[in-house]
């Protein structure tokens, strides 16, 4: 195995999870492992989570292949696909207990052509998405009530849910998210009043359950604070998280450069006096952004260390001075040490992003430790 890897630290998930938990309660718990559980490994996340007490009501993913590979792995609670619906997706969502997400109105049309079709007795489950002003998916908020009630009447669609996303809820007291809020509020209410029973309601993303707790409803969706990050740097911090991902390697070749030679391509860094390099086998095919380059930090000896020199494929260097730095010693590029900490929010404020792309950027090919 190679000497670089990203160790998953099972106990500080169970820690955010459990406190996430503990601060919603009585709501039940949705936990999303879309995008390869943001990635820290879907399968064995998901499993782990499973086997905690009390364990989640339901997991979250992005795409169909995601539920159909978690079931494979014998995954047996609910899962809830949040892409569109398609024939082929409705199909697998059949044969492997998907619950599936109506976010058009035009799938009530597709469901009803589908069943004419296969001629299927067995039921789908499903959640109803509605779009209350993120405007990426759903059905409107303010479209006329028949179309949303119709999907209950639809007598071979279970409708176990129904639920919406906040675009601000990252951001307290945010006045676009009670906005938001006021009108998933509302639609409830005229369901009710049709009496007709909505299902599990749910609404709090990361950012809500920090932020709103007037979100919880009957269920949450934790999904980069389950990873232990807040969603923004401005989000409350209601909830104790600890980083899930830290990102390990060893120093690969130590080399001593004169004053006034350049390291790696495009000369972008220059030595100011003669000076060793630590070169490490990690660089941008791993998920270490070449926007990295001469501004991120790695911790060796338990002492910060300057990355220098263009980040390459495969390849980083980092200038150690003259300090006693050999191969095979430890290099944390992600993570902490005592009281040291470079973690996924300093990557994100280097690259103008969030923690969510950091951890769902390193590759398939960083293996993946467990660490309970």
């Amino acid at each position: 195995m190679r000497n670089s890897f990203a160790l998953i630290n099972l106990k500080n998930l169970k820690f955010n999870y459990l406190n996430l938990r503990k601060k919603v309660s009585p709501s039940k718990f949705l936990a999303v492992v879309k995008a390869d559980a943001y990635g820290h490994g879907a399968i064995e996340v998901a499993k782990y989570l499973s086997s905690l007490k009390p364990k989640p009501e339901y997991f979250g993913i992005a795409l169909i292949e995601e539920g159909v590979e978690l079931r494979k792995s014998g995954l047996k609670e609910p899962i809830l696909v949040f892409d569109v619906i398609s024939n082929s997706s409705l199909k697998l969502a059949s044969r492997f207990d998907l619950t599936i997400t109506i976010s058009r109105k035009s799938d009530f049309s597709l469901l009803t052509n589908y069943f004419k079709k296969y001629k299927s007795s067995k039921k789908i489950k499903a959640h109803i998405k509605i779009n209350t002003g993120m405007n990426r998916l759903g059905i409107r908020w303010d479209e006329n009530l028949i179309e949303i009630l119709k999907f209950y009447s639809f007598g071979k669609v279970d409708i176990e849910g129904i639920y919406t996303h906040f675009a601000t809820s990252d951001i307290p007291n945010d006045s676009f998210a009670k906005v938001q809020l006021k009108r998933f509020n509302d639609l409830i209410v005229k369901i009710l009043n049709n009496n007709l029973n909505p299902g599990i309601v749910h609404a709090a993303n990361s950012g809500a359950i920090l932020n709103i707790p007037d979100s919880y409803f009957d269920m949450v969706r934790a999904g980069i604070s389950l990873y232990g990050y807040k969603p923004d740097l401005s989000s409350l911090e209601t909830v104790e998280l600890k980083p899930v991902m830290s990102l390990y390697s060893k120093v690969a070749s130590v080399n001593y450069i004169n004053r006034g030679e350049s390291v790696s391509y495009g000369q972008k860094f220059f030595a100011k006096n003669k000076t060793k390099i630590a070169s490490v086998s990690f660089g941008y095919a791993d998920g270490y952004s070449r926007g990295l380059t001469n501004k991120a930090k790695a911790i060796i000896k338990n002492k910060f260390y300057n990355q220098v020199g263009t980040v390459t494929m495969d390849r980083i260097m980092f200038e150690v001075k003259n300090d006693n730095i050999c191969e095979n010693d430890e290099v944390i590029l992600l993570g902490s040490k005592n009281n040291l900490i470079f973690d996924a929010w300093d990557w994100s404020k280097i690259l103008n992003t969030i923690p969510y792309e950091i951890t769902c950027n390193i590759s398939k090919r960083v293996p993946r430790l467990y660490k309970k």
